[in-house]
């Protein structure tokens, strides 16, 4: 089974673009060795697939989430289909790495570091560089634009780094974060991140709950009418629900 084949898939199914990377060129300081999720893992393919322009431009952050939730759900099945396409085809076994959730949640990282680095494995599969914002900027799609990949005991070599510097350093992504995130070059403050981009996630429910509990009776009756307490509840069902996308909007490489 040579790339190709699998680039062709991947294609095929609704990936903006496909990209390959052997295990030995990809780089995460934070993630764990590929080897602890598939032990013989070789290389991964991973795959590229455009936000819309239209959602992530939108003031309403519901229909730039939707947009989002169209990404994860179609790059989760893609991820699946791949995997099988890939066993089925290559002989070999293959795992596919979720897009986003569910992460580990152990005290030793808190959600905050995947099980594998899919901003790193683009980068080692040829499908960007690291700008600015800590995200990576392909070389058509520009920063609008996110990752899966599936990790595969096949061998196969990387594709050709992205050599041009795509981020000309402007700065906007650390002038408009609301949450001053990206102050510090090359890093991300993952708590500052979160609390704007997460406003209904687990640190906020956790104050909620807190609250509702220590409450007298009265109280509590007007908690339970309260508006966070019904956005609580929707996030809750529809996963990590994401209210910021200003550093990913606002980068001006490769829009077309």
């Amino acid at each position: 089974m040579n790339k190709e084949k699998i680039r062709e898939y991947g294609l095929e199914i609704g990936a903006d673009a496909v990209g390959f990377a052997s295990i030995k060129d990809y780089r995460s300081k934070k993630s764990p060795d590929p080897e602890s999720i598939l032990p013989g893992v070789k290389s991964a393919v991973v795959m590229a697939y455009r936000e819309n322009s239209g959602s992530l431009d939108s003031p309403n952050a519901r229909i730039s989430f939707a947009s989002r939730m169209g990404c994860m759900e179609l790059g989760n099945k893609n991820n699946y289909l791949m995997t099988r396409f890939i066993e089925k085809e290559g002989k070999t076994k293959a795992a596919p790495i979720p897009f986003s959730y569910p992460l580990n949640m152990g005290p030793e990282v808190m959600g905050l570091v995947g099980d594998f680095s899919l901003r790193h494995a683009a980068v080692a599969a040829g499908l960007g560089v690291f700008g600015r914002h800590n995200l990576v900027i392909h070389p058509v799609l520009g920063t609008r634009v996110v990752f899966t990949a599936i990790l595969t005991e096949l061998e196969l070599a990387s594709d050709e780094p992205v050599k041009d510097d795509l981020c000309d350093q402007c700065s906007i992504c650390v002038e408009v974060c609301p949450g001053r995130a990206l102050d510090e070059e090359g890093k991300t403050d993952a708590i500052k991140c979160l609390k704007n981009s997460q406003p209904y996630g687990i640190m906020s429910m956790m104050k909620y709950y807190s609250k509702f509990i220590g409450a007298s009776p009265e109280e509590q009756k007007k908690l339970l009418k309260d508006p966070l307490l019904l956005n609580l509840y929707q996030a809750q069902f529809i996963g990590f629900y994401y209210e910021c996308y200003k550093c990913m909007a606002s980068c001006p490489a490769c829009v077309k």
